[in-house]
């Protein structure tokens, strides 16, 4: 069997750029997988992580996923055909691409797919299994063919493709509907590699995104493989956040691909129960982007649209420049953020955190916040100048129901999870059923009457905590330990997927 044209371009493309482990994987910027089989490394870059991936002794390494501000690295044994995948701002999944293709290049001897039926729709018997069938080829004697689970391969290089042994105790093995590569598309948060495809919806004439396409306003309603969106207010097949009374200004309507929280581009959650969310294929504009406005030289909101020249942190550190990875290595990149103003080493907010800032010259502090003047305080054209405005002690009284400071982090320095969101946590505690809570954004706080303010957070090993505050009245005190939550019956949680694997119930 020939390899098709398709595929040898992709071959093309792959090895002219070899060279670099990372070169084996697929990048996907703003990703986070669940998954159960993990291993948590510190490392300094992309780079380790992909060789802690490569050197994965506990389990088959399918994936790693890196935070570019914390710097940690965790090794996965599932990726994304695999399992549950949610939005995560500051995380970037790199997955094996090798364990991506869901089709066969010849005769399929380095598939490495999850297909498990066989093209008569019987399922695989396991290869670790001896019954009904015992087998020939199993992954002790075949170390090197990818011989998991019950999954389709092809380790007796047989001309008719991928097989496996059935679970029909009158049929011994079978061959696999697996498709060739020219049916195929293979993309990246970088860019798409693609076997061209017929069925993919481009959208109407004309239609084109500005910047990350967060102003995207079309009528686009499928993914860039071909998959249709589920719509904003559904919650089946994937549970989720993003609903349009909590985000009245991102038009949520329909199904329509859109951008709501600042991904590389405009993206919907998928009807597939299988593939939570994929990016939408929408060409950008000729024009160029629009212009920051005249009010982006102080601190309005969170500042996102922030423009000045501040270019020192609160501690004095002077920012490290976007377009360089000295001394911290990050993926706010200029070129692929083309309208988020990420200019030589001024303070911005690309992201939606609290308030602009910026990675530091110092090695040893990652990242902090940077003063910026706010607008209600300042006229028009201010001066570049830093200026130092204090800041408000933030603390709360009695059991902290009435405290509305914008404290985002626990005791143990975990970002909260925001309220509207049901990731990486589903829960009861939303703004429209605590309307009194004043439940915005992901700041700390107590709608059920706790001992003290807390928050979900946004490590999915931990439900929740309490925050980092002090008592108006104790500045001495230390912040409330943690209780367990399975004392805590209103902060009760799922402990575990469920069976669909489609969100946390």
């Amino acid at each position: 069997m020939g390899i098709c044209k398709a595929a040898l371009l992709f071959l093309f493309l792959l090895s002219s750029v070899k060279g670099d482990t990372l070169d084996d994987y697929l990048r996907t910027d703003g990703v986070w997988v669940l998954t159960r089989n993990k291993q948590f490394y510190k490392t300094n870059n992309e780079k380790e992580c992909a060789d802690k991936c490569e050197a994965e002794r506990n389990f088959t390494c399918r994936a790693f996923l890196f935070t570019r501000k914390k710097l940690q690295c965790l090794t996965l044994a599932e990726n994304s055909k695999m399992t549950v995948t949610f939005t995560s701002t500051d995380t970037v999944l790199y997955e094996k691409r090798i364990y991506l293709m869901q089709c066969k290049r010849g005769i399929g001897t380095d598939y490495r797919g999850t297909e498990a039926k066989t093209q008569r729709g019987i399922p695989c018997q396991k290869w670790t299994e001896k019954i009904p069938h015992k087998p020939n080829y199993t992954p002790e004697r075949y170390p090197s063919a990818g011989l998991e689970e019950n999954y389709c391969r092809n380790p007796d290089a047989d001309e008719r493709g991928p097989w496996c042994y059935t679970t029909d105790p009158a049929m011994r093995f079978d061959y696999c509907p697996i498709p060739e590569c020219e049916d195929q598309v293979m993309h990246t948060g970088e860019g798409i590699l693609t076997f061209q495809r017929r069925d993919v919806q481009v959208g109407p004439t004309g239609e084109c995104m500005q910047c990350n396409g967060e102003d995207y306003h079309g009528e686009l309603s499928r993914t860039e493989s071909g998959l249709e969106c589920q719509r904003w207010d559904a919650q089946e097949p994937h549970m989720h956040g993003f609903i349009l009374k909590h985000y009245p200004e991102k038009d949520l309507k329909m199904n329509y691909c859109r951008n709501p929280d600042g991904e590389l581009r405009p993206w919907c959650f998928t009807t597939n129960p299988n593939k939570r969310w994929e990016y939408c294929n929408i060409p950008r504009c000729t024009t160029p982007p629009p212009v920051s406005g005249p009010d982006s030289q102080c601190l309005s909101g969170k500042g996102e649209d922030y423009r000045g020249k501040i270019a020192t942190t609160e501690s004095g550190n002077a920012c490290q420049h976007w377009n360089t990875q000295f001394p911290h290595k990050h993926g706010w990149i200029p070129d692929r953020y083309p309208c988020k103003g990420l200019q030589e080493n001024y303070c911005r907010n690309p992201d939606g955190e609290k308030k602009p800032w910026c990675y530091t010259t110092n090695s040893s502090i990652r990242w902090e916040y940077c003063t910026i003047p706010p607008c209600d305080r300042t006229e028009q054209g201010i001066s570049d100048a830093p200026v130092q405005v204090p800041l408000t002690e933030e603390c709360y009284r009695g059991r902290g129901q009435s405290y509305r400071g914008t404290t985002s982090v626990t005791a143990s320095g975990k970002k909260c999870q925001a309220w509207s969101s049901m990731f990486p946590h589903s829960h009861i505690k939303t703004p429209d059923k605590f309307p009194d809570a004043d439940l915005r954004d992901n700041y700390c706080r107590n709608p059920d009457g706790d001992s003290s303010p807390w928050c979900f957070t946004t490590d999915p090993n931990t439900l929740w905590e309490y925050c980092n505050i002090k008592r108006c009245d104790d500045h001495t005190q230390e912040p409330a330990p943690n209780a367990s939550p399975g004392m805590m019956d209103h902060h009760i949680g799922p402990a575990t997927p469920n069976t669909s694997g489609n969100s946390w119930l």
